[in-house]
């Protein structure tokens, strides 16, 4: 079986996974005070996420000294991509083109992105 699908982050692991790939490794407390800064977690709660992510596979952790080090065991390109390609085939139909034309034109993209954007299509085009 393939294990890319059955990791599958629920919204609070994707949060924790943030932080983790944000920093790299991170203790239970330094992923805790990050979530904090934007949500009411308790620190027990964040504990047990961890736990529960770690037996999932979806973090390592260094249990060799006291304090456990966390690290992501799934990468950021790999989650953003299942996820997409999970949203694109369940909410657009399958179509890439709708998730885009809705993406530009709920939210106001920068110059710099536009210019990213215009440069992927034209890489895409020259294939």
């Amino acid at each position: 079986m393939n294990s890319a699908k059955v990791l599958k982050p629920t919204e609070s692991e994707l949060e924790i996974l943030q932080v983790l790939w944000n920093n790299e490794t991170a203790t239970v407390r330094v992923v805790h005070e990050e979530l904090a800064k934007y949500k009411d977690a308790g620190y027990t709660t964040t504990l047990k996420l961890m736990q529960i992510m770690f037996e999932k596979g979806l973090v390592t952790r260094d249990d060799s000294s006291k304090t456990h080090i966390y690290t992501a065991a799934v990468s950021k390109e790999k989650t953003q991509k299942q996820f997409l390609n999970k949203m694109i085939d369940k909410l657009f139909a399958g179509s890439t083109a709708n998730l885009v034309l809705q993406a530009l034109g709920g939210h106001n993209a920068s110059k710099e992105e536009i210019e990213q954007i215009e440069k992927l299509i034209a890489d895409i085009k020259n294939k």
